[in-house]
């Protein structure tokens, strides 16, 4: 029953709907797209009960949404092409990373897509092919085709992408603190990849489609996040390009579960920031406060409190659990106390 093409539902600059056709692409898995276009959405979302992209309709039938859940459903249906990996510490990462990619970096492609008036009309006429014309973005529209899409990027702006912007405390006061912030991500991954094809050595798992999403729905994109990456562009490209050309025979993730040395960084700045982040807005929506204060070391930024934020975090839990660690580096290197802690909402 599970073969056939699927159907991704979505839209080409929403970073979870190409963190799916990522994971579409590298497995191999037979997709089209389907637009959401404004003309099809009520019905799209009367059928699978939510209005959040992306939608995955599998061949036998079924509209699955959140990209957490439908990433280890296709690892496991496609085995030949397993996107997780069976060894212990390298499956905890998977999840880890995944999860820190996931919501660390909608702070740098919110800011970076709504907070400058030139790339709010560059992403405008970009969503508007999607929405508004049923396009996509490579192709080629007329200028009456572009003076309808191009009105679309003011609307979202106003009705969504500025107060999302505040919920990530990613407003247009923070542009120094993301920026920094944004380079010195950058800067970890391009040291990584001088070594590895991937995050986990020579294979890619569900957490290069979590970072593969953000890079080719916003980073490369958007003239504005694009603008910031500098001598890295290149390299994120380049990176892109080993996912989107799919899975090889001779592709392995490093032996004996080794974690590559240039992670350990990546990791560093994912507790010491997502989540010191994360925990802050999960205490707070566990004593019912709206938004929380916080200083990473770029100055003050408030952002509002998220109890799904602790949910995600439980399903990395469950994972860490799942993969049965034993006493080694990965467990006594403090990256997995944020996910080791009991429920807190």
């Amino acid at each position: 029953m599970y073969k056939g093409t699927y159907t991704l539902i979505g839209l080409e600059l929403s970073m979870f709907t190409r963190k799916l056709e990522a994971q579409l692409r590298y497995q191999k898995i037979p997709y089209q797209w389907q637009f959401k276009t404004m003309d099809k959405s009520q019905n799209i979302e009367q059928r699978s009960g939510t209005r959040f992209i992306p939608l995955l309709e599998t061949p036998d039938g079924w509209i699955i949404n959140d990209t957490i859940s439908i990433g280890p459903m296709l690892s496991d249906r496609f085995p030949e092409n397993t996107v997780i990996p069976s060894s212990p510490n390298q499956r905890a990462l998977c999840f880890i990373i995944e999860d820190y990619y996931n919501h660390w970096m909608p702070r740098h492609a919110l800011h970076s897509r709504w907070c400058y008036e030139d790339n709010v009309l560059d992403a405008g006429i970009n969503f508007g092919a999607n929405m508004v014309l049923g396009k996509s973005i490579d192709e080629a529209r007329t200028p009456e085709e572009n003076n309808k899409a191009e009105k679309m990027g003011a609307f979202m702006r106003d009705s969504f992408g500025l107060a999302a912007c505040e919920t990530q405390g990613a407003g247009p006061d923070k542009k120094e603190a993301l920026q920094a912030d944004y380079q010195e991500i950058m800067s970890l991954l391009s040291d990584h990849f001088k070594h590895h094809g991937f995050l986990l050595g020579g294979r890619a798992c569900l957490a290069d489609f979590a970072l593969v999403g953000p890079a080719v729905g916003h980073f490369l994109q958007d003239p504005e996040p694009r603008s910031w990456l500098g001598e890295h562009e290149q390299m994120l490209k380049d990176y892109v390009a080993r996912v989107w050309n799919g899975s090889k025979p001779d592709q392995t993730y490093l032996a004996n579960d080794e974690i590559p040395s240039t992670l350990w960084p990546i990791l560093e700045h994912a507790k010491k920031n997502y989540h010191a982040f994360a925990l802050a807005s999960i205490e707070a929506a566990a004593e019912g406060k709206k938004f929380f204060d916080l200083d990473l070391g770029h100055g003050q930024c408030k952002a509002r409190s998220m109890k799904r934020l602790d949910k995600s975090r439980l399903h990395v839990q469950n994972e860490i659990e799942n993969s049965q660690l034993k006493d080694n580096d990965l467990k006594n290197s403090g990256i997995l106390d944020f996910y080791l802690r009991a429920p807190m909402i």
